[in-house]
């Protein structure tokens, strides 16, 4: 009883009428094996057939549905057979995760350790590597975007409020200024409530804590 061929959606048939040839990849890092070419006697035979029709006619214009039976039937079964015996070939370098049902070369795309391709399992040093490595890219991003004005702000000053526009004239603020450039007024003041002494935001007409009305200055 012949054999069933065990089916593996990762990879490509390259086989044409004069053999066979399979390229099995990895789901995960792309890695390619290609099997050797194997040629076809059927698609040999089926190229004599459709030669002999084009040269000779009479008798042989039968040649060409001759070919097709040949290749429909012992092409396809030589098809099958090559097929499989390139599979027994290629599976060792590959490995099925249980988890994803991906398949994935054994070189590079399998922890060993935890049994499951490293797209469910990843290498744990290697990811803690690669998240020091990003931290610090942002930290370099965010000190070398940081202008000169804002680096003279104490650290005391991060949780300040910091306008973009100017709360009397509404016009854009390109720094953080103390005054509008454009109005005058004030931006910036430790000016607190003259009731319970919270301190003020700029613009503010009331005390966000107890509602005093701020007084003009």
């Amino acid at each position: 009883m012949a054999k069933n061929i065990e089916f593996s959606g990762n990879y490509s048939d390259l086989s044409t009428n004069k053999g066979f040839q399979f390229e099995f990849h990895c789901d995960r890092c792309g890695k390619s094996i290609r099997t050797k070419f194997k040629p076809s006697v059927s698609g040999s035979v089926s190229s004599v057939l459709d030669a002999a029709s084009g040269v000779f006619g009479g008798i042989f214009n039968q040649a060409a549905n001759v070919s097709e039976r040949v290749r429909s039937a012992a092409w396809e079964k030589a098809h099958d057979e090559a097929f499989e015996q390139a599979w027994n070939e290629a599976e060792p370098d590959f490995f099925q995760c249980p988890r994803c049902q991906a398949w994935v070369c054994r070189a590079k795309c399998v922890n060993e350790k935890r049994g499951l391709c490293k797209e469910c399992a990843p290498d744990l040093g290697v990811e803690m590597s690669a998240a020091q490595a990003n931290r610090s890219v942002e930290e370099i991003w965010a000190h070398s975007a940081m202008a000169e004005e804002d680096k003279k702000l104490g650290k005391e000053n991060w949780r300040e409020t910091i306008r973009a526009s100017c709360p009397n004239c509404e016009a854009p603020l390109g720094t953080n200024a103390k005054f509008c450039p454009a109005c005058g007024t004030k931006l910036k003041g430790a000016a607190h409530c003259s009731e319970c002494g919270a301190k003020l935001a700029p613009g503010a007409k009331f005390c966000a804590e107890c509602g005093q009305k701020v007084s003009a200055e």
